[in-house]
């Protein structure tokens, strides 16, 4: 075995070979592409108000969620609670395919009507709440991101749903029954920090109805529209309220802005005879990408770009190699060609930690400036992304010098590298072929590696479409570096098991 002196001098003299003006200038301009796409993708976005422009609702720990609906609510203490009888539930859909020329009656699979307890009526307060849904019966939500199934089915004068909500301190537990008599516990929620003194109430709210069209070749671009959803409630009965003053109605977020909810059906509560109607829409959770934030990563269209340009200079590393020794010059060696594999690596993770590290802070930076919401991302998950897809090119880099080395044809190992690596990636950005086709190729294909950039979470509570062209990819990142790290392995395993000089040979044969 060669010893570490020798390992470490093939790999100066490959760093020292690799130092070509050529290379230095295409790796830079590898770094500039992205971070100038990255840039002019963030300066070209930008929000238009009348006036200033409102900032979406946020947590504590800085993450934007979904928090618009219509409340109900009064004072409630430290211990007490809040039981209704929901007797009907309907709601209001706009312009849904296939001609979108009707409003039509329906509610959407997650529309939400029920009880809730809130630390007071900010967007983005740690709350509980207790609900029946459009399509996924009862359901207990609480901070956003904790969904509880209870009950199947929904609601109607036959058939109604008794809700409580109870608290003690930072408790709350949500119960449901049939005929208010025996209860059926659905979970409880933890709400640390939660004051002595919240709001409890009646509440309703609707997302978009999302659908899908066509485009490409056979691939999808997301359409949302407007809906609303009200519930109707009697026997309202609090305990534990802090004060004699009587309930009041909110809206949490923005509402009765659209021409549906001026000249129709306002949003908000109406009470008769004992008898509440509470009509919302929006919704309580986590964000998804139909709502016009836009995930950090998007700041990296470049990257594609930066991409091609890596695997050239990799195969071109390669093929001069063996171009060199099919003229005569000395063979190419095992040693050589993984001191060559050492260098490219670290030289492309270098360029990917530069590239990635400038271009998704700062264009995160100037959306921000310009009014453009964005999803937040945690300083662990921006560095998995920074450094997962510097390693992603490193690899990739690594691949392409091991179609170069099998192929000892440049043109074709840069057709052949493309075509299996940027290619997928590119194509699988982007609503072209249909999601699943475009799932597959980012699961079986070396592009797979590229899930490193992913920061969105899906959320089965939350209606998206949660797909490679938004920004899902179907592999957790180490799984997709996996991949392409098992590609990388194999292919420059077989390029280091050629003989050295069998170029200078065949060569000869021919001659």
């Amino acid at each position: 075995m060669p010893s570490t002196h020798v390992i470490l001098h093939a790999v100066h003299r490959e760093w020292t070979a690799f130092r070509r003006p050529g290379r230095l200038i295409a790796m830079a301009a590898a770094v500039l592409t992205v971070i100038a796409l990255g840039l002019l993708y963030a300066f070209g976005n930008h929000t238009s108000c009348d006036g200033p422009c409102p900032g979406g609702a946020t947590r504590p720990d800085g993450s934007l969620v979904n928090d618009q609906f219509s409340f109900l609510h009064q004072d409630l203490g430290e211990n007490g609670g809040i039981t209704v009888r929901m007797t009907s539930m309907k709601g209001t859909i706009t312009y849904p395919p296939p001609h979108h020329d009707r409003i039509v009656p329906g509610l959407v699979p997650w529309a939400k009507a029920g009880i809730i307890i809130k630390d007071g009526v900010r967007q983005g307060s740690s709350y509980a709440a207790l609900m029946v849904t459009g399509s996924h019966g009862v359901r207990m939500q609480y901070d956003y991101r904790h969904d509880i199934a209870g009950g199947a089915g929904g609601v109607s004068a036959d058939a109604p749903r008794w809700l409580r909500l109870t608290r003690s301190g930072d408790t709350v537990t949500g119960h449901e029954s049939a005929d208010g008599e025996r209860w059926t516990k659905v979970g409880t929620a933890r709400l640390p920090g939660l004051p002595g003194t919240v709001q409890v109430g009646l509440f309703a709210t609707s997302p978009g109805d999302l659908t899908l069209r066509p485009a490409g070749l056979g691939g999808a671009t997301e359409q949302v529209r407007w809906t609303q959803a009200g519930g109707v409630f009697d026997h309202v009965a609090v305990t534990g309220a802090t004060a004699a003053a009587g309930r009041r109605s909110d809206t949490v977020g923005e509402a009765n802005r659209t021409d549906w909810e001026r000249r129709y059906q306002a949003a908000g509560a109406v009470e008769k005879d004992g008898v509440v109607t509470v009509t919302g829409s929006g919704d309580i959770g986590p964000t998804g990408v139909e709502n016009g934030a836009r995930p950090a990563e998007r700041t990296l269209g470049g990257l594609v770009f930066g991409l091609i340009v890596v695997l050239v200079v990799a195969v071109r590393l390669a093929t001069s190699a063996y171009r060199r020794e099919a003229t005569g010059g000395t063979p190419v060696t095992r040693g050589e060609l993984a001191a060559k594999a050492v260098v490219l690596a670290a030289v492309t993770f270098v360029t990917g930690l530069l590239a990635v590290g400038i271009a998704m802070p700062v264009g995160v930076t100037i959306l921000k400036g310009n009014g453009v919401p964005v999803h937040g991302v945690s300083a662990l998950t921006g560095a998995r992304v920074v450094v997962g897809t510097a390693a992603a090119l490193a690899l990739s880099a690594v691949l392409a010098l091991a179609f170069g080395t099998l192929l000892r044809r440049p043109w074709a190992a840069v057709a052949v590298v493309v075509l299996t690596v940027a290619l997928p990636y590119a194509a699988a950005s982007t609503p072209l072929f249909p999601d699943d086709v475009s799932e597959w190729l980012l699961r079986v294909t070396p592009a797979a590696g590229f899930a490193t950039l992913q920061t969105l979470v899906a959320h089965p509570q939350v209606v998206a479409h949660y797909a490679p062209s938004t920004g899902y990819f179907p592999l957790p990142w180490w799984a997709g570096i996996g991949v392409l790290g098992g590609y990388a392995a194999v292919l420059l395993a077989l390029a280091l098991r050629r003989p050295p000089g069998s170029t200078a040979r065949r060569s000869a044969a021919w001659r």
